[in-house]
């Protein structure tokens, strides 16, 4: 069987979470399947890391896709024609774009938070083209992944696909996050937040995921505890929107809030097993991966209680309204303030972490691809 599979974005040193996606299950299935050939299609020059064994044939597009206008080119022209070329039995894509070819094939819709609220897509070209061709691409595919029971009703409901289409795969820390000793944590403060205790949130820097919010919270927090707590923001900082900046701006609590850029897998770990908790109070999920990979290092979460977030977290994490800052501070609070209560979130969470591992979801992706191929 020869398997093409869209791997653009498998990006060394800017893995983000469908490229993560994309990592720890093509890495798994290509190991365990060395009977099958798979096609990579990179559509920019690759690194050797991702070229997981000799059963993969890495293939360069010369067109990288980072526009509507060229992604429209790429999967609606280009790839199909390389598709053809390659005689492929079916086609997997870790995101939701594909190719329109006559072959079988799986797309991925992580999240329809676009339909949600147009705000949450930074760029208006973007919005118009998700608008127009995602649903084109889930009605298109043979089989459709999703990361969440929420997601997998989203999608049923407002692109109207047959939910026997839509399986859940659900998703899963990396080995790299798991628990560190007392002398470990202490290094890691002392080189992250200057030597005090801190909590920290991971992700992209834009309104879906409320970063006002975290803010504003903050802020109440330290006058609240009058604590020398730090927040790291853990991401790619680009630049707040007005309200955001404006929001930022007023804070008290500002030398207290530390953006370090984005991490490597191994060093996010140590920042979240270090950390008094997770703070992601996110607007809208598909399904969430830092509180899993929060639940791996053995630290305290605290999330929304909006689309995915409570499913992931179970009763392993503190849920608060995400629109309510007073919810947000008092659950800052009670983790700094109530060990007993941050080591029982910690226990559960060791539990409820266990339903999520990339081996059963890498088996249950390769049978999807073997039944959507016959």
């Amino acid at each position: 069987m020869r398997v093409g599979v869209n791997v653009r974005l498998l990006l060394k040193d800017r893995l983000e979470g469908i490229g993560n996606f994309s990592l720890q299950l093509l890495r798994r299935i290509v190991v365990d399947n060395p009977e099958t050939e798979f096609i990579f299609f990179f559509d920019r020059p690759y690194s050797q890391e991702f070229i997981f064994a000799d059963n993969v044939k890495p293939v360069v597009l010369p067109l990288p896709a980072r526009t509507p206008f060229l992604w429209k080119l790429y999967f609606s022209w280009l790839l199909p024609l390389y598709c053809k070329l390659y005689k492929l039995d079916v086609f997997f894509s870790p995101e939701n774009y594909l190719p329109k070819v006559k072959i079988p094939t799986i797309c991925t819709t992580h999240d329809l938070n676009f339909l949600h609220d147009k705000s949450f897509v930074a760029k208006p070209s973007h919005q118009r083209y998700f608008e127009k061709y995602f649903p084109i691409f889930t009605q298109r595919a043979t089989k459709v992944l999703t990361p969440s029971y929420f997601s997998r009703e989203d999608i049923e409901n407002l692109l109207h696909i047959d939910k026997e289409k839509i399986e859940v795969i659900y998703l899963a820390a990396s080995e790299d996050f798991k628990p560190l000793n007392s002398e470990e944590k202490e290094k890691v403060k002392q080189t992250y937040a200057q030597g005090q205790d801190f909590f920290y949130y991971v992700g992209a820097m834009h309104k879906r995921k409320n970063l006002t919010g975290i803010f504003q919270a903050f802020e109440a927090f330290k006058q609240e505890s009058k604590s020398a707590v730090k927040l790291l923001m853990v991401g790619r900082k680009k630049a707040f929107d007005a309200q955001t900046q404006s929001v930022f701006n007023a804070l008290t609590c500002k030398e207290d809030i530390i953006f370090t850029g984005p991490m490597p897998s191994k060093e996010l770990a140590t920042v979240a097993s270090a950390s008094l908790a997770l703070l992601y109070p996110s607007f809208f999920e598909g399904f969430g991966i830092p509180i899993v990979e929060a639940f791996a290092a053995e630290t305290a979460v605290i999330t929304g209680n909006k689309t995915s977030m409570p499913e992931v977290a179970g009763e392993a994490a503190l849920t608060v309204d995400p629109y309510n800052i007073h919810e947000i501070s008092q659950a800052l609070h009670k983790i700094y303030s109530d060990s007993d209560l941050r080591q029982g979130l910690i226990l559960k969470a060791k539990e409820r972490n266990k339903i999520f591992n990339w081996d059963v979801s890498s088996k249950k992706l390769w049978k999807i691809i073997q039944d959507t191929a016959k």
